[in-house]
């Protein structure tokens, strides 16, 4: 589905002669993007190659940076005149003024020609690309972020069992600190953080407190004894990050990889980086869904929109 849009981008390109039109030639299209770690960059190149042998030629635009770093320039180069071919963003409201501004291509001819409602799941997937009734994305994956991430050779090397749940991770800190290891990965970006936090609290507290806090905003619930225990595990998670001296997540990933890192809390994403350094699931490192407390996971993801 993604490749007609693709197409379909590239011949617009080239028939509109007047307005804020992107002047790639059919068979060249720019494509902005923030995937540059090894896992990404990997995935980047199918795309890539699939597009190419349509008969057109991706040209990569990628942005080196998390999508804090990357999204406003794309946005810039869109609202400035200089829109590229077809761009990543996230799904969402981030996208909603372009929209309005008449930026975007409105992609409903081929998301009804091919069925896309049948195809994109779950349906909230498409409904983020939707704005009164029109749509204007093609989703391209689904993410979760409710993963922890677990270095065998790290736990070996101390000489402690591989943690199946928060609470066993914890505890392990101490052995995996006295060898020189830094108990948890983490990244020193305020999304980082911020995600590690969110998941914490989707994994050690109720459904229904959850909701309290969350949605309901409910202040005495979040004072409560049960959300507390969110607040003295990110306590743990922050002391335990002593010494995770990187800047970006796949950096942090790599510190798991090479076992000088004993766990990650992180997207599913991170499964990228251990398959481009040949790990194997289960042999040289473990993710536990939810922190192996609750099995929730959460849906998200990345989309193209093409601008015009």
């Amino acid at each position: 589905m993604l490749l007609k849009c693709f197409k379909k981008t590239a011949l617009v390109a080239t028939a509109l002669l007047t307005g804020a039109v992107n002047v790639a030639s059919a068979t060249d299209l720019e494509v902005t993007h923030w995937w540059t770690s090894g896992g990404e960059a990997a995935a980047v190149a199918e795309f890539a190659k699939a597009f190419n042998a349509t008969g057109h030629n991706w040209v990569d635009g990628a942005i080196a940076g998390s999508g804090g770093t990357a999204r406003p320039i794309i946005i810039s180069r869109i609202i400035g005149g200089e829109p590229m071919g077809a761009t990543q963003l996230n799904h969402g409201r981030q996208a909603e003024e372009l929209i309005e501004a008449g930026l975007l291509l409105d992609l409903t001819d081929v998301a009804e020609a091919e069925g896309w409602k049948d195809i994109v799941f779950p349906s909230k997937l498409l409904d983020a690309c939707t704005l009164d009734g029109r749509i204007y994305c093609a989703p391209v994956n689904i993410h979760s972020a409710q993963w922890l991430w677990l270095s065998h050779d790290a736990y070996a090397t101390a000489g402690v069992a591989v943690p199946t749940n928060w609470d066993e991770f914890v505890a392990a800190g101490p052995a995996l600190r006295s060898n020189g290891i830094v108990p948890l990965a983490m990244g020193q970006q305020a999304w980082q953080t911020g995600l590690a936090f969110g998941v914490i609290a989707v994994a050690l507290v109720s459904e229904d407190v959850w909701y309290a806090v969350n949605r309901d905003k409910d202040a005495k619930v979040a004072a409560g004894a049960e959300y507390r225990r969110v607040f003295e595990a990110f306590d743990d998670a922050r002391k335990m990050s002593i010494g995770s001296n990187v800047n970006d997540w796949n950096q942090a990933t790599n510190l798991v990889i090479t076992g000088k890192a004993g766990g990650q809390i992180h997207g599913d994403w991170a499964q990228g980086e251990f398959q481009v350094a040949g790990q194997v699931a289960g042999q040289d490192y473990t993710c536990l869904p939810g922190l192996g407390n609750r099995e929730i996971l959460d849906t998200g993801g990345d989309a193209f929109y093409f601008p015009v």
